[in-house]
């Protein structure tokens, strides 16, 4: 027979569990709940010191004290814009290759283009890309994917000595197969290829990555997640899209590898979007961006050519700005800023991702009431419905400033491309969202060069033909609950 002590230890509690069970459970739950307001406790501190903006301060740090348990683990997956390591990486390259580097800069002289600031602020950009503009450089304009995966195509067959190749995704389908059989047939032929991809936007394709290496390509995905500070960070992405060839040619724009690149997608049968060829000097400010990526991701420094090679034809002046979560400053933000400070008579902006943040806002306010002709395009039916619903949270008050906002109908629009006055044309990987401001390695080529501008004003003038122009009764008529969830959508920007 069970004394009343061990039978007060075995009595049973309403749920049917022993009672002693039931008070150990709850001190683990109490224990938990402790070292996870702890945790906030100190997270919020974190957050209080590095968070980008107040806004999104106050909104970790009241999660991270009122819901710890949710928002700790999301803070720490979620909650940086500083990308650790890659700056001192890059400052250990540059002091390794520092005789390397001066013999290029000393070669890069007589391709220095001096402009002044009407070309869209060119002396900033260039302290932000730490390069200046390079002359002597033909440039072609690709629209949509057959035009820029022939050229590429046609360019990897002529290399002689190597080629670099980086996208964001990479599909195992018929574009990406066709990528790979031109890739290998290339190796055959003696050619050294390096294939970069980004992990995270690329997934399962462990079989097109084994053949690819099985055939001699020297192939790593970036490493996002690279380094302790990096190692539960999730949110950085490396978006860049680069081909260079020989140190010759080079191509980069907003096209991944992907049949839906072709408009072979049925959910998005008319794919928009640009891409564009540059041969010549700058094609070196490219392959400088490749190979600092590669760095990172595999610990190697690689053999190039470093020759500047002047253009048979055209004369076109270049700058290849990298931005990226590794920069002291918000590069890509301030690289869109000047841009629109500088316009004088117009300024076209072309994004599938366009979410703005308050200095761009605040940009694109000052440009109308200088009289210039402000016009963003964006696709009527975007592939993210926080991005869609975002929009209309500030849409309305650009409308009102007299900004036009074009929505692309025929297809989804997935170009990254502006155009300021005659002067400048800029074409990249960058959308104009946080994400690419703060988050995401991009890569932006920004282009002085009478025909060049005069082409992509074309395909400009083309995209607003396709598109239809917003009205404040597109915003105002909205019902309440969308209007909620808007505002909602584009206040959650600023905690990423």
């Amino acid at each position: 027979m069970l004394d009343d002590k061990s039978q007060g230890k075995n009595e049973l509690d309403p749920q049917g569990a022993p009672r002693g069970f039931r008070k150990a459970r709850n001190r683990k739950v109490a224990m938990l709940l402790l070292i996870a307001h702890l945790l906030g406790i100190i997270s919020s501190f974190h957050a209080l010191m590095s968070t980008r903006t107040s806004q999104g301060a106050i909104a970790w740090i009241v999660s991270l004290n009122t819901i710890p348990l949710v928002s700790v683990p999301s803070y720490w997956v979620l909650g940086r814009n500083k990308f650790q390591g890659y700056v001192t990486l890059r400052q250990q390259l540059a002091l390794k290759s520092e005789d390397e580097l001066g013999k290029v800069r000393q070669k890069m002289q007589p391709y220095v283009r001096a402009l002044n600031d009407e070309h869209g602020g060119a002396r900033a950009t260039e302290r932000l890309a730490q390069l200046p503009y390079f002359d002597h450089n033909a440039v072609e304009l690709l629209v949509d994917g057959e035009a820029t995966f022939d050229s590429i195509l046609e360019g990897i067959d002529e290399a002689e000595d190597y080629i670099l190749v980086q996208f964001y995704i990479v599909r195992d389908d018929e574009l990406g197969r066709k990528l790979k059989q031109h890739l290998i047939a290339r190796v055959k032929q003696g050619v050294k290829v390096w294939f970069l991809y980004d992990e995270i936007g690329t997934r399962k394709i462990e079989g097109y990555v084994n053949d690819l290496r099985e055939a001699g390509v020297s192939v790593s995905p970036f490493h996002s997640t690279q380094g302790g500070g990096n190692r539960f960070q999730l949110n950085f992405r490396n978006h860049r899209k680069i081909v260079v060839v020989d140190g010759k040619a080079a191509w980069v724009g907003g096209h991944n590898v992907g049949n839906e690149y072709l408009g072979k997608d049925p959910k998005f049968p008319n794919w928009r979007d640009t891409h564009m060829k540059i041969v010549g000097p700058s094609v070196l400010q490219l392959q400088l961006s490749f190979v600092e990526d590669w760095r990172w991701a595999k610990n190697e420094e690689l053999a190039l050519a470093w020759e500047l090679i002047p253009a048979e034809e055209g004369n076109a002046s270049v700058l290849i700005l990298p931005t990226g979560p590794a920069d002291r400053l918000e590069t890509c933000s301030l690289m869109y800023q000047q841009a629109i400070h500088s316009a004088r008579k117009r300024i076209w902006i072309a994004s599938p991702y366009f979410v703005p943040d308050e200095g761009v806002m605040a940009a694109l306010h000052l440009a109308e009431l200088r009289g210039v002709d402000v016009r963003v395009i964006i696709p009527e039916k975007p592939d993210s419905k926080m991005v869609y619903y975002s929009a209309y949270a500030f849409v309305g008050e650009l409308i009102e400033s007299g900004v036009e906002i074009y929505r692309y109908e025929p297809g989804f629009l997935h170009e990254k491309v502006f155009l300021v006055d005659d002067l400048l044309a800029g074409v990249g990987t960058a959308n104009f969202d946080n994400r690419s401001f703060r988050l995401n390695f991009e890569v932006t080529a920004l282009v002085v060069d009478k025909k060049f501008v005069s082409d992509v004003e074309r395909m400009f003038e083309q995209d607003f033909a396709n598109s239809r122009l917003m009205t404040k009764e597109d915003v105002g008529g909205k019902p309440g609950w969308f209007k909620v969830l808007s505002r909602a959508s584009y206040l959650a920007a600023p905690v990423q």
